[in-house]
């Protein structure tokens, strides 16, 4: 089997490392960090097929690219999900997820000022890629939680099952790789 799968996204043409997540499944890893033609175009298509929205949420770390480029080529306004309490945020809001990326629990974080900033708004919630959900069922109970009104979940890439799934838009579908 191939180190990498080639693929197309938003009209650029990548090769992605496959990484072991299991003895029998390896996953395409898919990383904006430091792709910024990708990140620009994913974020420019993904807006032409999303809803008309006011907030644009992502959690930390791997959707603050595409989170912040949505912002910036539509709405202008985002907020990041955090994965750790900070001094500056009073009043945290929190859920907790689990993800097919990283091992164990982990906790979601909005300050209150984020959470306000959603309540009562349209909220668009974007990711790189949706794999299992969890990490998108996360952003939904916070969003909820703050009183936000989500109308739209977005991501690049969607993997394995998610890609069969009607209640997500996304530009690619990704496979897993069993062995």
């Amino acid at each position: 089997m191939s180190k990498t799968y080639k693929m197309t996204i938003a009209g650029c043409e990548r090769e992605l490392p496959l990484c072991a997540v299991n003895p029998k499944m390896d996953i395409a890893a898919f990383i904006m960090f430091g792709d910024v033609e990708i990140t620009e175009k994913t974020a420019e298509a993904l807006l032409k097929v999303c809803p008309e929205h006011d907030i644009v949420i992502t959690a930390e770390a791997k959707g603050i690219p595409l989170g912040y480029e949505m912002a910036r080529q539509g709405n202008r306004e985002y907020v990041v999900a955090r994965k750790g309490l900070k001094v500056y945020m009073p009043d945290p809001v929190s859920v907790e997820v689990e993800s097919i990326t990283t091992l164990g629990v982990q906790k979601l974080y909005l300050g209150r000022d984020e959470a306000d900033r959603l309540k009562g708004r349209r909220v668009l919630i974007v990711d790189d890629v949706i794999s299992t959900g969890e990490s998108l069922r996360a952003l939904e109970k916070l969003v909820e939680a703050a009183g936000g009104n989500i109308v739209g979940k977005a991501a690049v890439l969607a993997e394995g099952d998610a890609a069969e799934r009607d209640d997500i838009i996304f530009l690619e579908k990704l496979p897993l790789f069993f062995h």
